[in-house]
């Protein structure tokens, strides 16, 4: 109660517009994006089933050729970082190149959420949809038999930085295409790093020449950044995350100059 309400016995009701606070408006536009995602049947089974299915498929049957090690402890961290992949690059470029369609973001951009507030609240319910996909995956690697070996400290760290690495493209994919470009660009994205990037295959199966290349991609950077740390015990291994770091910097940089509400 104000100085003016004591003294007066009379209560306020003078209308104090203005916009609410930066951090209240992030999470309150990250808590729309997380219930449209969990709403959204088509995207649970990008983000989740068909990341479970891979881990299921490929440990029980014998695809792959790892000589003596095991098919789950091979495999776990890799579909950790499909999961990420598939949730903040395939899942939120196709969903927000679809609000750009049809107006949402432009009605957003109205409002006092600013261009920097939408990226963020939009990170952190991938973050947050993560958490679940982490939860399930690791259930199902445990109930397999996988037995992680090193730190989830730096496994975590890892995975926010992939997080804000294929948030960065799949935001900067879906603010400059049209929406029928982003969804088949994504999808294709998504197979083509799927196969290569060291998810189900190792990168040693592939030709010498194209292994450099194939390092420096995010999904092998994240892949085989987990694998070091969850299957071979390693610390936190500094080159992939660097690599992280830097698709985050370049993409998320280019997305604050690039993005359009319509």
């Amino acid at each position: 109660m104000s100085t003016y309400e004591r003294v007066t016995g009379t209560l306020d009701l003078t209308p104090a517009p203005g916009a609410a606070p930066f951090p209240r408006m992030v999470l309150a536009q990250a808590g729309a994006e997380l219930r449209a995602t969990l709403r959204n049947g088509e995207q649970l089974l990008l983000t989740l089933i068909i990341p479970v299915l891979l881990l299921v498929g490929f440990s029980l049957a014998p695809l792959i050729d790892l000589g003596g090690a095991r098919r789950v402890d091979f495999l776990v961290p890799g579909v950790l970082a499909l999961a990420v992949m598939s949730t903040a690059f395939t899942g939120q470029a196709i969903a927000t190149g679809f609000e750009r369609r049809y107006g949402v973001l432009k009605r957003l951009g109205a409002t006092p959420l600013s261009r920097s507030g939408l990226m963020l609240a939009k990170t952190v319910a991938v973050l947050a949809v993560e958490v679940i996909q982490a939860a399930v995956i690791v259930g199902v690697g445990l109930a397999l038999g996988w037995r992680p070996q090193g730190s989830f400290l730096a496994a975590a760290l890892l995975i926010v930085a992939g997080t804000a690495a294929f948030s960065g493209l799949g935001l900067l994919m879906a603010g400059t295409l049209r929406a029928e470009a982003t969804l088949a660009a994504a999808n294709l994205v998504y197979l083509v790093l799927l196969g290569a990037g060291g998810v189900v295959f190792p990168l040693a199966k592939f030709p010498e020449s194209l292994r450099p290349a194939l390092e420096v991609l995010p999904i092998s950077a994240l892949t085989g950044g987990l694998r070091a740390v969850l299957a071979e015990g390693a610390a936190l291994p500094l080159a992939p995350l660097g690599v992280l770091a830097a698709w985050a910097v370049l993409s998320l940089g280019l997305v604050s100059r690039t993005f359009r509400w319509e």
